[in-house]
């Protein structure tokens, strides 16, 4: 997998960072603190520059506010998240909706797409609407393209986010119960027409049980290739 020099680091469950070549760090749905799969050293981080949200759940948005605080990063989501985080005081949140782009810093865009999901946010009043969830595919410098599904099923027009967009990596989750398994995420990789695929949204719960091995096992014979990256190593 060629990843054209930009720094991708699995963080646990959903949580990506991706580094360019100058610096430029966005993270993608933060849950960093309270996830049991991310690495204590990760749980601050030393330059966030931008943070990008598939959807309201807490275990996709948990640090979004804080790490937007510290770092005075702008947040990007779909528009009902945006509102909310703004009424929390957050002070650069971009709201969109599926189908726009969205330009970040350094030369990074973000197009968001649809998931097959839900998205309430917890807070002390129970879950309040957060927007229907969505996925994010991701352009940087140097032409990588990342799609990002978010937590969702398969769902049949992933082949016109193939087809639109291009990506040559996308991060699928496998874990089940929750979203896809390794069978179903096997066939979203087909639909997409991608390359390589880099399993997420696993093994953080003995509910999640999906593995790597098996989405192997699903994609065999189809010259896509799967990545399982170790958490809070860097891949390049």
């Amino acid at each position: 997998m060629d990843l054209k020099g930009i720094e991708t680091t699995w963080l646990g469950h959903a949580t990506f960072r991706f580094r360019t070549g100058d610096g430029t760090t966005v993270i993608i749905d933060p849950w960093l603190g309270g996830n049991p799969a991310c690495p204590e050293a990760e749980h601050t981080q030393s330059r966030v520059d931008a943070i990008f949200i598939t959807h309201g759940h807490f275990d996709h948005m948990a640090d979004a506010e804080p790490l937007a605080r510290a770092h005075a990063a702008t947040v990007y989501a779909i528009h009902e998240i945006a509102v909310y985080l703004e009424s929390q005081g957050v002070g650069t949140v971009v709201g969109l909706n599926k189908g726009g782009t969205v330009s970040g810093p350094g030369g990074i865009t973000g197009t968001m797409v649809d998931a097959v999901h839900s998205g309430g946010i917890s807070g002390p009043e129970g879950i309040i609407p957060g927007g229907t969830p969505a996925g994010w595919v991701l352009g940087f410098p140097g032409g990588l393209r990342i799609y990002h599904a978010g937590d969702t099923a398969v769902f049949g027009d992933m082949a016109l986010i193939g087809e639109l967009f291009t990506p040559e990596v996308a991060l699928l989750p496998i874990g089940g119960h929750y979203v896809m398994d390794p069978r179903q995420a096997a066939h979203a990789a087909r639909l997409l027409g991608i390359s390589a695929v880099i399993p997420m949204h696993y093994g953080t719960f003995p509910i999640l049980a999906g593995t790597p091995d098996e989405l192997t096992a699903a994609l065999d014979g189809s010259g896509i290739e799967v990545i399982g990256l170790e958490v809070g190593v860097p891949a390049r």
